[in-house]
């Protein structure tokens, strides 16, 4: 008689699930912080809001994935970075409205569950949420067998924050003559993954473990999965000496996409092509695919993570500030008077 049970000979294996909870509570446990409530393993995950330390307090939340970058994860055998890339689409959603990061939950979805990858990935999202300074306070890990091609996963996030109501930061506050400030991104971050795919390895016939020499000469998999950055610390820091008066994350729709959703319908945006250093990533891109730069800036990021609008006369102070937390940060732009039938975003050369 053949002692496994139906669900396992069905493809789905209760208890190596069950071994996996139970590794990954010492990691998820190390991002806890006062507000927890629950410890994982539970239906659900509790948080507390602080009532003595807001006065209005409004939660404000975001849930993202990290798109086709989960294949260069998967040809690479590379699985610690990908979880902070989650943690990172998410977290840098929320904290555009000024909020701070309270708790992170993850779904992970697999045919099959490799533990030691899936350990892996569940590192690299608490590592994402120390670096963002959240708690993961829960998560699904789904075994779908049939429905996932072998050896590959996906991922989901879902991030909460927490804003008092009269500093929730929303664009209505900006204004002409208004300054545009840039702060770095790590590379390509989560987006434009199947034009990078397309281009490396369909065009150019280059092997995830490529040594490019303009890129640095570090394999090419490495590098394309450098982490999104994080950037809740920087902002928190900027919002408790400076007015800002909105923040753009730059997701997929890059500059002409993203910089709108924050405007007022009076006000453009022009941004000055050259004002801050574009990554060797995005130029080699660039000149592989035969991309004009405007079409880059609407597909990638372009070297810059977030934008800041900020007073004019508060912008210097604020690429100082930004500096002294570790960011490189850049006046890449300003906010001006936009006519009938004019683009949002225009590109000054």
């Amino acid at each position: 008689m053949n002692n496994k049970s139906h669900y396992t000979l069905a493809g789905v294996n209760i208890d190596k699930a069950n071994e996996f909870i139970s590794n990954i509570k010492p990691l998820v446990s190390s991002t806890f912080k006062r507000g927890v409530l629950t410890e994982i393993g539970g239906f659900a995950g509790l948080f507390a809001i602080d009532t003595a330390r807001y006065q209005s307090p409004v939660l404000v939340s975001s849930t993202d994935g990290v798109g086709t970058k989960l294949k260069i994860a998967f040809m690479s055998d590379i699985h610690d970075t990908i979880g902070i890339d989650l943690v990172a689409m998410c977290i840098n959603d929320i904290i555009v409205c000024g909020a701070q990061p309270l708790f992170f939950l993850d779904y992970f979805a697999t045919g099959k569950l490799a533990p030691d990858v899936a350990i892996s990935v569940i590192k690299g999202i608490v590592e994402g949420c120390k670096i963002a300074g959240c708690s993961l306070i829960g998560g699904e890990t789904a075994e779908m067998p049939g429905f996932y091609a072998d050896n590959e996963y996906d991922l989901a996030g879902f991030a909460v924050g927490v804003v008092e109501r009269d500093k929730i930061i929303d664009g209505s506050e900006i204004s002409v003559d208004n300054i545009l400030v840039g702060l770095s991104s790590s590379g390509l971050h989560s987006n434009g993954f199947s034009l990078v795919r397309k281009i490396c390895f369909d065009d150019l016939g280059l092997s995830i473990s490529d040594n490019i020499p303009e890129l640095g000469n570090r394999p090419l998999g490495e590098l394309l999965l450098t982490p999104t950055r994080i950037y809740s610390t920087t902002i928190a820091h900027l919002l408790k000496q400076h007015k800002i008066n909105g923040m753009v994350h730059m997701t997929g729709g890059g500059f002409q996409d993203n910089i709108p959703r924050i405007l007022p319908n009076s006000c453009k945006a022009v941004i000055n092509i050259g004002s801050w250093p574009v990554p060797p990533i995005f130029s080699f891109l660039e000149k592989k695919g035969g991309i004009e730069t405007e079409e880059m800036m609407h597909i990638f990021n372009y070297g810059i993570g977030m934008i800041l609008i900020v007073p004019e006369a508060e912008a210097q102070d604020v690429v100082f500030q930004s500096q002294v937390v570790g960011e490189k940060a850049f006046i890449i732009g300003r906010v001006e008077t936009k006519a009938a039938g004019e683009q949002p975003v225009v590109f000054k050369y």
